[in-house]
């Protein structure tokens, strides 16, 4: 808490987009080897690295938490900085955005979706899928509590985008998203239904969700379809 405390360059978010799933870049080179020689955000992460609470992706030169039991504690550690009011309407935002997902509430996915990427946690650049990803992934922060997310998931003919498996004790539905940038959520529903992703939860024997969500540079705004159906 004391390193994370410091927020050098924007730590804290650093941390709520690590808690997220996100790979961050990080520089390792100006690290000086101890505990007390802090000048940048990415000597803290190096640092938290050395100490095992962050892999290391060498070719990527990327960080990230490397399992769920870490993951939770640094959720547990960013709740009590100061950060905590930020990341307390962050969780509470997307925890109604999961709610409403569930419920089939497509609108209301859709405003949700807009107001993280207007938000401080979206990326500088929203100009194509892989940012649409981001922003997604963020927006359901609070789903991993509940979830196992898997990106870029191989089932039935083809990837899909986002999965989030339920996990044991969870009662959610299982989640599949496919993302589109300039075409239509419709499209993105028939594409997980024509490629059959959902045939990798076969065994799954619940309530699936079919999430298409499209983004249209030419209205600059987000669409979502929702559909349900049970294996």
């Amino acid at each position: 808490m004391t390193y994370i405390n410091m927020d050098f360059d924007g730590l804290q978010e650093t941390i709520t987009r690590l808690i997220s799933g996100e790979e961050i870049e990080i520089n390792v080179n100006q690290f000086e080897n101890d505990f007390e020689t802090f000048r940048s955000r990415d000597d803290v992460l190096t640092l938290l690295t050395h100490l095992g609470y962050l892999t290391y992706d060498e070719d990527e030169k990327t960080v990230s938490i490397p399992n769920e039991e870490i993951r939770i504690e640094f959720q547990q550690i960013i709740s009590g900085t100061d950060a905590n009011k930020k990341w307390a309407k962050l969780i509470r935002r997307s925890q109604k955005l999961l709610e409403d997902t569930i419920a089939g509430n497509q609108k209301a996915v859709e405003t949700a979706i807009a107001e993280v990427k207007d938000s401080e946690y979206a990326p500088t650049f929203y100009n194509d899928e892989q940012a649409l990803r981001y922003v997604v992934k963020f927006a359901y922060i609070a789903a991993v509590d509940q979830y196992i997310k898997v990106e870029e998931l191989p089932s039935g003919h083809g990837i899909a985008d986002v999965a989030y498996l339920p996990k044991k004790r969870s009662r959610f539905p299982a989640m599949v998203i496919e993302l589109k940038w300039n075409k239509t959520s419709e499209g993105a529903i028939g594409q997980i239904k024509d490629r059959n992703y959902p045939a990798v939860l076969k065994g799954y024997g619940g309530d699936i969700l079919l999430v298409g969500i499209n983004y249209s540079e030419r209205t600059n705004a987000h669409t979502c379809r929702i559909e349900k159906v049970h294996m």
